[in-house]
């Protein structure tokens, strides 16, 4: 019997989707604090002692008022106005960041829309945020800086930790598909190699699974087929691409297509009938 060999799920993503974090507070929070909601922007609190209340309007659908009563992340991946009452009142042991997500990032829509989690339930986050809280009790050159790359450090650790989970209740999508063995071998490849000319056999192989038994489980997991699922990721690449001057026909080569007029036709297909020229114009106004 041959052992697995250890997988990256999260590094493909991230290295084609960034996100970027920005401290913005750190210490006390005195009575009622809104946060807004801002298009593209999440957030990642740290409660390292205290308690508080987190209250949503009702349109949210959340839970409208969550007591938080231990050490806690408060983790929002998309846009979602939210208020804390009686948050720490003093010291240095509250912090929260900004979360700036590349547009078309495909880890937002894959999560739950809110993650409370004690701090104690995620091994290996204490050296981490003993550097976070160090950064924010004093400025020091680098300061900022240091403090952003730390918590984009904590989303890793935090996203792993709900990948290994076994019975986390992840939404249907691609976090529930990396969290899956077989499933992830075959995204994780996808991701790494968008332009190879895979087959629905060729994906299944990656996962180590029929062709039948993979369709099934794909689609159970992602709610989507796999070739549904690769021409999304191909064209979540292709708009990346675009906003950054990428010429079309360079872009089909590298996404596996025989020319710039099958992207373009997929493109028109999944964006109601919008060519990439005016889909740029669109996204520029």
């Amino acid at each position: 019997m041959t052992t697995a060999l250890p997988l990256d799920r999260l590094s493909p993503l991230f290295e084609r989707f960034r996100v970027r974090a920005s401290l913005f507070h750190a210490g006390p929070l005195c009575g009622v604090t809104h946060f807004d909601a801002q298009p593209g922007r999440g957030f990642l609190h740290v409660m390292r002692r205290g308690e508080m209340t987190v209250q949503h309007a009702a349109e949210t659908g959340l839970v409208q008022r969550l007591q938080v009563s231990e050490p806690s992340l408060v983790f929002y991946p998309r846009p979602l106005a939210h208020d804390f009452h009686n948050a720490p009142a003093d010291g240095a042991d509250f912090v929260c960041a900004s979360l700036d997500f590349e547009p078309g990032h495909p880890l937002v829509q894959a999560l739950p829309p809110l993650v409370v989690l004690p701090l104690h339930r995620v091994a290996g986050l204490s050296a981490t945020l003993g550097l976070l809280f160090g950064e924010a009790e004093q400025v020091r050159c680098g300061q900022r800086l240091l403090a952003d790359r730390l918590f984009e450090v904590l989303l890793l650790q935090l996203l792993r930790w709900m990948l290994e989970q076994a019975d986390a209740p992840l939404p249907l999508g691609l976090m529930r598909g990396l969290s899956d063995p077989a499933l992830a071998r075959a995204l994780t490849a996808l991701h790494a190699d968008p332009g190879r000319a895979w087959s629905l056999p060729a994906m299944a192989s990656e996962a180590g699974l029929s062709r039948s038994r993979f369709a099934a489980v794909f689609r159970d997991a992602l709610g989507q087929t796999p070739a549904d699922y690769l021409a999304d990721w191909r064209l979540s690449i292709a708009r990346r691409e675009l906003r950054a001057g990428k010429p079309l026909k360079v872009l089909a080569a590298e996404l596996g297509y025989a020319n710039a007029s099958a992207l373009s036709r997929l493109f028109v297909h999944k964006h109601g009938g919008l060519s990439p020229r005016a889909w740029l114009q669109q996204q520029a106004g």
